[in-house]
C-alpha cells in the first residue's frame, strides 16, 4: 500500500479492533496523528511531512558460496531531508520488506529530530537470513547492494549504518565499495571499525543510551536503582550493553532473554556472567546462572521495569493485560502495538518510546560523522559526555512537554520532532 493512500486511512480513524492489526507503518502513523491532531497540523502538511521522498527497491543478482545463483530484493527508503542529510541503519532480516523500512525510515525522522541531531530519516534493509550467511555470501551482497544504490547515498544526502544483521565490517565493505564510485571519504557511513575511521563507542552507543534514559526516568519519579527491579528482552548488543550500564549503577536485573530464551532469578543475574557466557558461546543457551523461562513469561514478571530489546510488536493488545511493570523503556523499535499502547496508557503505565529511548546509536553516529567531517578523532570518555548531553537535554525537553501538554512521553516527543520538521520545511519554503 502506498505511503499516502496509508496516511488517508489514518486519517478517516481506526477501530479498536483495526489498532490490533496495523502493519509497521500504519502504526507508525497512528503515533503521529495523535501528536499531530494536538498541534493542529493540517491534513495537507501531514500528508507532506509523512510521505517518503524517494522509496527505491533494487535486485541483486548474488552467486552463493555453492555456486547457486540467488536474486535478492533490497530497499532504501528516503524519508525526509528537511533538517539535513538522511540518516538510518540497513538490516539484513528475513522479514524485511517495503512497509516495514518505509517505518523505521519514518522513525528515524522523528528520533532525530526529538534528540535535536540535524539529520533526516532514512533506512534500508534486504530481504535475507544474515545467520544463513557465510562471510564471503554476506560481503559479495553488500557491495552488489552498493552498486545499486551507491548514486543516492553520501555523505550530505543519506548516510547508512549498521541495524539488524549488519554489523560494523558491513560498513566497511559499504564505504570501500562506495569509494569506487566516488572516492576518499569514510564520513559515507557511519558504524565503522575505530581502525576504519569509526568512533569508540559506537557498538555500545545504543544499550548506553537506554541505560543513561532509565537513570533519567527513575531519578525523575524519585526511585533508587537498588530498590528498582528491571527485565531485559533481548540481550543482543542493545540489550547487553543496556544491562550492564544498569548493572554498574546497582539497578536489580532478574531477567534476560536471547532466541535461547529467558532466564530469571529474583534475587538479581550476575551480569558480567552472563556476559562471559554469552562471549564464549554466541548466545545465552546453557546460562546457569539463572532459571530458565519462557520469552513470554519475562515479559509478564512483576518488575518496576521493562526493557524490550529485540524485535517490534513483542507487546500487543492479547498480552497487554499481562503486562505488570509500571515503566517499559522501548530499546526495542516499535516494541509496543498501538492496540497495547492504549491499554497500558489507560492503567497509568509510562512509556519512554523508542524515538528517544534508543536514541544512543544515531547519536554517536552523529558524532562519529562529524569526525569524519572534521579530520579529527574524539577519545572515548568525550563521545560518553557528549552522549549524556545530549540524551539528557532531549529527556527533559520530552519530559517537560508531558507534563505541561498532559500527554503521554510518546505524545510529547513525537509533538517536539513535528514540530522540528515543520519548522525546517517551512523555511526550506516547502
Amino acid at each position: 500500500m502506498e505511503a499516502v493512500e496509508v496516511h488517508r486511512r489514518v486519517l478517516r480513524g481506526w477501530s479498536p479492533e483495526r489498532k490490533t492489526t496495523m502493519k509497521a507503518f500504519e502504526a507508525t502513523q497512528y503515533y503521529f496523528d495523535k501528536a499531530a491532531d494536538i498541534l493542529d497540523v493540517s491534513p495537507e502538511i501531514r500528508q507532506l511531512l509523512i510521505t517518503p521522498r524517494r522509496e527505491v527497491r533494487v535486485e541483486i543478482p548474488v552467486e552463493m558460496d555453492n555456486g547457486r545463483l540467488e536474486t535478492l530484493i533490497g530497499f532504501r527508503v528516503q524519508h525526509n531531508n528537511y533538517r539535513g542529510p538522511m540518516k538510518g541503519g540497513l538490516r539484513y532480516h528475513h522479514e524485511v520488506d517495503l512497509d516495514e523500512v518505509r517505518s523505521l525510515a519514518s522513525l528515524m525522522t522523528w528520533k532525530t529530530a526529538v534528540v535535536n541531531l540535524p539529520y533526516g530519516g532514512a533506512k534500508g534493509g534486504i530481504k535475507v537470513s544474515a545467520q544463513d550467511l557465510s562471510r564471503r555470501e554476506k560481503e559479495r551482497i553488500t557491495r552488489k547492494f552498493v552498486d545499486q544504490i551507491h548514486d543516492i547515498i553520501g555523505p550530505r544526502t543519506d548516510i547508512p549504518a549498521p541495524d539488524m544483521g549488519t554489523n560494523a565490517d558491513t560498513m566497511a565493505w559499504i564505504r570501500n565499495q562506495w569509494e569506487k564510485y566516488n572516492g576518499f571519504d569514510p564520513a559515507v557511513i557511519t558504524g565503522k571499525p575505530v581502525d576504519q575511521y569509526g568512533a569508540e563507542g559506537r557498538e555500545e552507543a545504543t544499550g548506553r543510551g537506554v541505560g543513561i534514559l532509565t537513570f533519567k526516568m527513575l531519578q525523575r519519579l524519585g526511585r533508587r536503582p537498588a530498590e528498582t527491579t528491571v527485565a531485559i528482552q533481548g540481550f543482543g548488543n542493545v540489550g547487553s550493553h543496556a544491562g550492564k550500564l544498569l548493572h554498574e549503577s546497582d539497578f536489580k536485573i532478574v531477567a534476560i532473554s536471547d532466541i535461547s530464551g529467558g532466564y530469571y532469578d529474583e534475587q538479581g543475574i550476575d551480569i558480567p556472567l552472563a556476559l562471559r557466557h554469552t562471549l564464549r558461546n554466541g548466545s545465552l543457551e546453557g546460562f546457569e546462572g539463572a532459571k530458565k523461562i519462557s520469552n513470554e513469561a519475562l515479559l509478564a514478571l512483576d518488575v518496576d521495569v521493562l526493557i524490550p530489546a529485540a524485535l517490534g510488536g513483542v507487546i500487543h493488545a492479547e498480552n497487554a493485560g499481562e503486562i505488570r511493570a509500571d515503566i517499559i523503556i522501548e530499546a526495542a523499535n516499535g516494541p509496543v502495538h498501538p492496540g497495547a499502547d492504549e491499554i497500558l496508557q489507560s492503567r497509568g503505565t509510562l512509556i519512554l518510546p523508542d524515538i528517544l529511548a534508543n536514541a544512543g546509536g544515531v547519536t554517536v553516529s552523529y558524532f562519529e560523522w562529524v569526525q569524519n567531517l572534521q579530520h579529527y578523532k574524539w577519545g572515548l570518555n568525550r563521545v560518553r559526555q557528549e552522549l549524556d548531553s545530549v540524551l539528557s537535554r532531549a529527556f527533559e525537553d520530552v519530559w517537560q512537554t508531558s507534563t505541561e501538554k498532559e500527554v503521554s512521553l510518546r505524545t510529547a516527543a513525537f509533538m517536539i520532532a513535528i514540530q522540528r520538521v515543520y519548522r525546517a520545511a517551512e523555511l526550506a519554503g516547502f
